[in-house]
């Protein structure tokens, strides 16, 4: 299968970023994604990532990029330090997600968040009719051995943003590949949101 259906949500983010825009992409892994927008967009980026095989990749790729772990925060960065900070299926398998959003939406003016969305159709089957927790291609684990931490779906994610006074400026939610909208929460198997403070609350 190719990387371009395993990972839709790299093109949503890759039209979603600007042409030399400043970038954090927190939980880049190999890099992959970071390298794209360096290429095709023209963005000045780092990238954070705690594992030792997805920092020692993405330096041979050539990107700036520091191992920590952002469940402790983002203190090496100032507020307003990045236009757009990417946070690609990294949240769900974090532990402070509120205190994240937080410091995310302090150093970047906008956030990009992907999730996995768990209300859809085959996760609520496997669940509701075998009794077990879903595995399949898009969510490869078994339930001991999963990063996921977090387990929401397109609706958490609005309501989350709503209650806590978060602006949603676009959402994309995505089924084979392809942007739906009819039934999102029911068939899409990845949501792509781009998030920021309201302008006054903005530092």
């Amino acid at each position: 299968m190719s990387a371009a259906y395993l990972r839709p949500d790299f093109d949503v983010v890759t039209r979603w970023v600007a042409h030399g825009a400043s970038v954090l992409d927190l939980g880049c892994g190999d890099g992959t994604l970071l390298d794209r927008l360096t290429r095709e967009r023209g963005v000045r980026g780092y990238g954070v990532e705690i594992a030792d095989a997805g920092v020692l990749a993405s330096l041979r790729r050539g990107l700036d990029v520091v191992q920590a772990d952002i469940d402790g925060g983002l203190h090496l960065f100032g507020d307003g330090a990045f236009d757009i900070v990417i946070l690609s299926q990294t949240l769900q398998a974090t532990r402070h997600t509120e205190a994240l959003v937080n410091e995310v939406l302090r150093v970047g003016a906008s956030a990009i968040v992907t999730l996995p969305n768990f209300g859809h159709w085959q996760v609520r089957w496997q669940l509701g009719v075998g009794g077990r927790m879903p595995v399949s291609k898009r969510l490869p684990y078994q339930w001991y051995d999963t990063p996921n931490v977090h387990f929401s779906t397109v609706r958490d994610f609005d309501v989350f943003c709503a209650e806590k006074g978060i602006v949603v400026e676009r959402r994309a939610v995505l089924a084979h590949g392809r942007e739906i909208t009819l039934l999102p929460n029911l068939r899409g198997e990845t949501a792509v949101f781009q998030i920021r403070r309201p302008r006054a609350a903005a530092r």
